[in-house]
């Protein structure tokens, strides 16, 4: 090869190089802006479901009492206040899954394959956690079903409602659960990022 070919392949070696190292260090630190606003909504919204979950497991240990003590009207009455908390949790987990479609459309634009790992783990967690409070919807509606009849008179075991309440509590642990290892996910990925 001739000097000047030489020079040649080493000029576009180094502009070749600095574009490289250019696009390395651009995209490691380009976490969309979207991206960020979703994640932290995100974050805020699956709190605030958490947050609602417990205050009616609490609100049915009681219904189960009132339930257990023939007390059908009270325990009427509090679980209608638990299905409009119910209703305020579905409203906040259409929120939830908009925040994830933003998040999951950014997925392309984010650096690193085991941050991108990360945030699928995290997204995942949020839809199962979402899966999970369907299951919980229907089950208090359930539940207010069955103590309607037994305050109109028709015959419920109490095992019925027991079992309602149990069913409700574990979707609870649940949606707990995943939603630990979605943040446990994201902070992983601010480790990676």
């Amino acid at each position: 090869m001739t000097k000047k070919g030489k020079i040649y392949v080493i000029f576009a070696a180094i502009l070749f190089g600095g574009y490289a190292i250019y696009k390395i260090i651009a995209f490691a630190s380009a976490t969309p802006k979207d991206f960020e606003t979703a994640r932290l909504r995100g974050a805020d919204i699956s709190q605030e479901i958490v947050s609602i979950s417990t205050q009616i497991k609490d609100e049915l240990l009681v219904v189960n009492e009132l339930d257990k003590n023939w007390n059908y009207s009270g325990a009427l009455e509090k679980v209608i206040g638990v299905a409009k908390r119910t209703e305020e949790m579905r409203a906040k987990a259409v929120e939830l899954s908009a925040e994830l479609q933003i998040m999951t459309s950014a997925l392309p634009k984010l650096g690193g394959e085991e941050a991108k790992q990360a945030v699928v783990e995290s997204v995942s967690n949020r839809l199962a956690l979402l899966s999970r409070l369907i299951n919980y919807s229907d089950y208090t509606y359930q539940l207010v079903s069955v103590l309607r009849e037994k305050f109109a008179g028709t015959w419920h075991s109490q095992a019925e409602v027991s079992q309602l309440v149990d069913k409700i509590n574990a979707e609870v642990t649940a949606v707990n659960s995943f939603n630990q290892s979605a943040m446990a996910a994201m902070a992983r990925f601010d480790k990676l990022k």
